[in-house]
């Protein structure tokens, strides 16, 4: 049993770090970050390609203009990935569909990144070669945002827990875990930042976070077979689990894979949103889930 001063403290955590972030007032901050950031990158970029940084600063700034679009990208990348975390505490098929809606951000974030390296201004013998994987990364993007579309008409609001108590109490461990992850992310953030700039090692912090995040996934399926081990919902949860998994794939491999993978597990997760509404039990299965409710209440009385 959870003592109430604990949930009492996690709701409150929780409740202000989702206000700061998914308020009115929270969002309109972040947009006036994001547009600072990328007028400052663009300022710098420019300032460097004058001269007028000192080397230390001029050494860590690039040159090519389009990199402050990858950085603007990047961050708006974090701050989906935070919300993420919030999508996660009220639906597991919201909060999947949010991944892959990262995985597509990605996919753009990359096509910036793809061209960053051609020097400016750019010309076609310094493009042709990154053509394919430039379509590729734009045709699969646009692809799972079609996909998502479809997807989210399947999904809606339901619980399979037994009692109002249950669901509350289910509630209050993913917003722990949230809380948990939120703290890991800006840990990996900043590490994979801080050695990114001064260290010039390749910013894993993306990757690394998905890898953790199948970890996590993982445990609120476990903690979720408390309340309902029913073939649906395990094959429902594992196929989420699968498709983490999947995006993680998907930001490892080149570009043209990148997109095959992305819009595959876009399909993937449709699908299984499909079959699960569409599910019909046995009598068996039904009969099994009858005697497991007059258990439970039995339990409770």
């Amino acid at each position: 049993m959870i003592l109430n001063p604990v949930a009492s403290n996690i709701n409150h955590a929780y409740e202000r770090v989702e206000a700061l972030f998914e308020s009115v007032k929270g969002q309109r901050r972040i947009g006036t970050l994001l547009v600072i950031i990328f007028l400052g990158a663009l300022a710098g970029i420019e300032a460097k390609r004058w001269g007028l940084l000192p080397p230390p600063l001029a050494e860590l700034t690039p040159e090519n203009h389009l990199e402050a679009i990858q950085l603007v990208f990047t961050v708006v990348l974090a701050f989906e990935v935070v919300s993420l975390l919030f999508c996660l505490v009220y639906s597991v098929s919201i909060s999947v569909g949010k991944q892959v809606e990262i995985l597509s951000l990605v996919l753009l974030r990359d096509i910036f990144k793809e061209i960053s390296h051609l020097h400016e201004p750019i010309h076609w013998n310094g493009l042709a070669p990154l053509v394919v994987d430039i379509s590729a990364l734009a045709v699969g993007s646009l692809l799972m945002f079609v996909i998502l579309n479809f997807y989210y008409r399947q999904t809606e609001a339901r619980t399979y827990m037994n009692e109002e108590r249950d669901t509350a109490t289910f509630i209050l461990i993913k917003k722990a875990t949230a809380l948990i992850m939120l703290l890991a992310f800006t840990h990996i953030l900043a590490y994979n930042w801080w050695h990114s700039l001064f260290f010039g090692a390749e910013n894993q912090t993306f990757e690394s976070f998905y890898t953790l995040l199948i970890f996590c996934d993982i445990f609120i399926m476990l903690f979720a077979m408390r309340y309902g081990s029913s073939y649906r919902v395990a094959f429902r949860n594992c196929g989420y689990a699968v498709a983490t998994l999947l995006i993680r794939i998907a930001m490892l491999t080149p570009p043209l894979y990148s997109a095959i993978i992305g819009v595959c597990c876009a399909l993937f997760v449709l699908g299984i949103r499909l079959a699960y509404n569409r599910y019909i039990p046995s009598s068996y299965q039904r009969r099994r889930e009858d005697r497991r409710q007059q258990h439970y209440y039995q339990e409770r009385s």
